[in-house]
C-alpha cells in the first residue's frame, strides 16, 4: 500500500475524481439549466434563450403575489430554523446522554418524519391543525415545518456528539462551573459546527417544502414553493424561472456558508 507523508491524507485517483465530477454534473445540470432560462425575453420557456432580458426578474419583484409568498417563506424558514434548532439540540443531547428505557424507540420515532412519505405527514398535520384552527396561519406553517426539520438537526448534532470529549465538562465542573455555565461556555461552543449545520438544513427544509404547504395554504397566505406550483400548473408563467433561480442561489449559499466558515476556522 502506498504510504502517506507525515500523516497527510492520501489523494484520490483521477478515475475517482472523474466519476465524482460526472455524478455532480448529472445532479446539478438539470437544476442549473433554469438559470439561463430565467434571463430569456420570450413568452415561454426556451433553452438557450434566443434573446436575453431581465424581464421576468422585474415581473417577479414587482408582483404583489410573488413578493408576499417570498416574505411568508422567509419568515417561516427563519422561525422554523430557530425553533427546530432549539428542539433538536436539546433532543440530541438528551438522547446521547440519557439512559432510560425506550431511548432507541424514541430516537426512531423522532426520525420518522424523514422516512414517512410527505403526503402522509401532510394529511395528518392538516387534520390536526384543522381542529386547532392553525391552517392558513404563519404559526401553522412554522410548527408543521419544524416537525420535518427537527430530525435533520438531531442527526447533525448527534454527529458532533459522536466525537465529543466530555472530559472538558468534567474539568470545568471540578473547577466550580455550574451546569448552565458548562452548557453555555463549553458544550454549545464545541457543538456549534453541528448546530450551525442543523440550522441551515432546517432553514432549507422549510424554504423548499411544498406538500404540507399546499394543505395549509389559503388565498391570503402561501409560501413561495406553493406560488411556484400554482404558476406552473394553472398557467405557463416564465416568472417561475426567475423564482427558481433565486431559490437555487439562496439554498446553495446557505449550504456552502457553514463549510466556508469551518474551513476558515481550520486554516486560522
Amino acid at each position: 500500500m502506498p504510504s502517506t507523508r507525515a500523516g497527510r491524507p492520501r489523494s484520490i485517483g483521477w478515475g475517482l475524481r472523474l466519476w465524482v465530477t460526472a455524478v455532480a454534473v448529472l445532479l446539478l445540470a438539470p437544476t442549473l439549466v433554469v438559470i439561463p432560462m430565467s434571463f430569456g425575453a420570450g413568452q415561454t420557456f426556451a433553452f438557450p434563450p434566443k434573446e436575453w432580458s431581465l424581464r421576468w426578474y422585474e415581473e417577479f419583484f414587482s408582483s404583489p403575489q410573488w413578493m408576499s409568498s417570498v416574505v411568508t417563506s422567509a419568515q417561516a424558514a427563519l422561525l422554523t430554523g430557530v425553533l427546530a434548532t432549539v428542539i433538536g439540540v436539546a433532543a440530541a443531547i438528551g438522547l446521547d446522554r440519557g439512559r432510560f428505557p425506550g431511548r432507541e424507540l424514541l430516537r426512531s420515532a423522532m426520525m420518522a418524519p424523514m422516512i414517512v412519505p410527505g403526503i402522509v405527514v401532510a394529511v395528518a398535520i392538516y387534520g390536526t391543525f384543522l381542529r386547532w384552527h392553525l391552517n392558513g396561519t404563519l404559526l401553522g406553517f412554522v410548527l408543521a415545518h419544524t416537525v420535518l426539520a427537527v430530525p435533520f438537526v438531531i442527526t447533525s448534532v448527534s454527529t458532533s456528539l459522536a466525537g465529543y470529549d466530555s472530559t472538558v465538562e468534567v474539568a470545568a465542573a471540578s473547577l466550580g462551573a455550574s451546569g448552565w455555565t458548562v452548557l453555555r461556555r463549553i458544550t454549545l461552543p464545541l457543538l456549534m459546527p453541528g448546530i450551525a449545520s442543523g440550522f441551515v438544513f432546517a432553514f432549507v427544509t422549510s424554504l423548499d417544502e411544498v406538500v404540507i404547504a399546499l394543505f395549509l395554504q389559503t388565498p391570503e397566505i402561501r409560501t413561495l414553493p406553493v406560488q411556484m406550483y400554482d404558476s406552473i400548473t394553472l398557467e405557463i408563467d416564465p416568472t417561475i424561472a426567475a423564482a427558481s433561480s433565486l431559490i437555487v442561489v439562496v439554498t446553495t449559499v446557505a449550504l456552502l456558508l457553514p463549510q466556508l466558515v469551518r474551513r476558515r476556522r481550520s486554516e486560522s
